[in-house]
């Protein structure tokens, strides 16, 4: 007889989100704590994580919130030996520390569009670009190098990486933002194939266009319009619409549940309202 209906239980497990901090990543945490789960939330923001485990405790779900920097392996390390004395080993490991930089991004989308004090390729900070890729990479190497051992231990765990459209298809304006996210999903697949024998899976997202306070005066002029980037986004999205938060934690419970996802490992599912599938004819 089939176990249904699929419900997500999470009881017990002990889940690490690196960037909760943010609205996306701090979403994903609360959620794994209201399905049950001993939340571990992880931001170099530590007031932003201490005000999400506050009011996630007072919901009576279970989080500690951590100040991290998901780029020194001490810091982690020592992050890693709280965890284990407050919550105790990694089952789940969201790698959710990521972003662009403006420093690495183009104003223009054609070179031969450029205006007169336009930044172009040939304008990009290396600093900047250097900064992108670790914060990406390296941001999700790192921890996985340090709370993948538990589950080494115990011979089971879970690894999601946030992934994202720019690493099927790249962006205009962005080639280091998209380089790093393709790195992840590459990045995903060889932690799937080197973990295979030891009960780990490791898994990604790839969100399509979402709306947050980083990107919105990109997307949406002062009247609330579309700018002209955000109507090319949405005239080349199926379904006509941006990507809602809420809408990532479905996929998200799945690949980590043993129950639901036991054979699933070095997938990158994209959660776009139909962008990656779309030919643009």
């Amino acid at each position: 007889m089939l176990n249904l209906p699929l419900t997500f239980d999470f009881t017990g497990k002990v889940v690490v989100v690196t960037g909760a901090g943010g609205v996306l990543c701090g979403d994903m945490a609360r959620a794994y704590a209201q399905a049950g789960a001993k939340v571990a939330a992880l931001d170099l923001n530590e007031e932003a994580v201490l005000k999400l485990a506050e009011e996630v405790c007072a919901e009576g779900f279970i989080m500690k919130g951590y100040k991290a920097n998901v780029l020194e392996l001490e810091a982690l390390e020592a992050v890693h030996q709280q965890v284990l004395a407050d919550l105790g080993p990694c089952d789940i490991l969201i790698n959710g520390a990521g972003g662009n930089n403006p420093r690495a991004t183009c104003d223009c989308e054609y070179h031969h569009e450029a205006w007169e004090g336009c930044k172009t390729f040939f304008d990009l900070d290396q600093g900047g670009v250097d900064f992108l890729f670790k914060l990406n990479f390296q941001g999700t190497l790192l921890p996985t190098q340090v709370f993948a051992k538990d589950m080494v231990e115990k011979k089971s765990g879970n690894i999601l990486n946030i992934s994202s459209m720019n690493a099927y298809i790249p962006l205009t304006k962005i080639p280091a933002y998209s380089g790093a996210k393709a790195a992840i999903s590459n990045f995903t697949q060889w932690l799937a194939t080197y973990f295979a024998g030891t009960g780990i899976r490791c898994n990604a997202i790839a969100p399509g266009f979402l709306v947050s306070n980083q990107n919105r005066a990109l997307l949406f002029n002062a009247d609330g319009t579309p700018t002209a980037r955000s109507a090319k986004i949405l005239a080349g999205t199926p379904m006509g619409r941006f990507v809602d938060s809420a809408e990532l934690l479905g996929g998200l419970l799945f690949l980590t549940d043993d129950k639901f996802s036991s054979a699933v490992t070095g997938v990158v599912l994209p959660i776009d309202g139909g962008f990656a599938a779309y030919s643009g004819v």
